[in-house]
């Protein structure tokens, strides 16, 4: 038997943890960690999401970013989506995970059954700025050389190769 000084009336009963809808929610990152992976041949850094205002406030959801491992593609996705994060929050260079703590952001979340507990889960699918822009926009295209003196733009003589034979 344990002795308890509670009042059930004065704290909000826990919420279920069925998942998330799918949808658009407005989020903070509270907490980062670098993990090794199941396999012990690389890291990841565990992200965890809660969900600020509307009828979701204060749920979480979480993310695993390969910044370590074998598998260039699996670093590549991790890179990319660590990038829409830091665009999204304005850290563009972080030499730490926690400045990108506490700074509002959207994710779009998904459904997905999780085959080894057979119950639906969360995962984020993509990210955009609080104010609902995307996470990075397309840099504008590089400006072209002007041509030399005495060339029409895009158009370079090539000289033909039985020319330089005499």
């Amino acid at each position: 038997m344990a002795a308890l000084n509670f009042n059930a009336a004065e704290v909000e009963p826990q919420q279920s943890f069925d998942a998330l809808p799918v949808g658009r929610y407005e989020v903070i990152i509270t907490d980062s960690e670098m993990k090794d992976t199941k396999a012990g041949n690389g890291q990841y850094l565990q992200l965890t999401f809660s969900v600020t205002g509307g009828q979701h406030d204060g749920r979480k959801l979480w993310s695993r970013l390969n910044l370590v491992n074998p598998n260039a593609t699996a670093v590549g996705i991790a890179e990319r989506e660590l990038s829409a994060i830091c665009h999204c929050v304005g850290i563009i260079t972080p030499a730490d995970s926690e400045e990108l703590h506490d700074r509002p952001l959207i994710v779009d979340v998904i459904q997905e059954m999780n085959p080894m507990s057979g119950q639906q889960t969360n995962r984020i699918k993509g990210y955009a700025q609080a104010d609902g822009s995307p996470a990075a926009s397309k840099p504008a295209p590089k400006a072209k050389p002007a041509a030399p003196a005495g060339f029409a733009a895009g158009k370079v003589p090539v000289a033909a190769p039985w020319a330089a034979r005499k």
